[in-house]
């Protein structure tokens, strides 16, 4: 592409996108905005059911190794 070519495109370009832009309502605005913070919540609660899972999984295996010790421990006294 050319230098003089460049600025041409750009033109076109910002032209394009104010027109797709332009042509939303207040109502089709709000009705994007719903979508994506609905999108961005669910997103945002499975990333942390996620972490919570994996950290109640380590806590369990914790607890797990803690009762097999104390169980030999007990095991090695008699």
């Amino acid at each position: 592409m050319s230098k003089s070519n460049i600025p041409e495109m750009t033109s076109y370009a910002g032209a394009a996108s104010s027109l797709g832009i332009g042509t939303l309502t207040m109502n089709d605005w709000a009705i994007l905005v719903g979508i994506l913070m609905a999108i961005l919540t669910f997103l945002l609660n499975a990333w942390y059911a996620d972490r919570r899972d994996k950290r109640e999984q380590r806590l369990k295996d914790l607890e797990e190794q803690e009762l097999l010790a104390r169980i030999l421990a007990q095991g090695m006294k008699k």
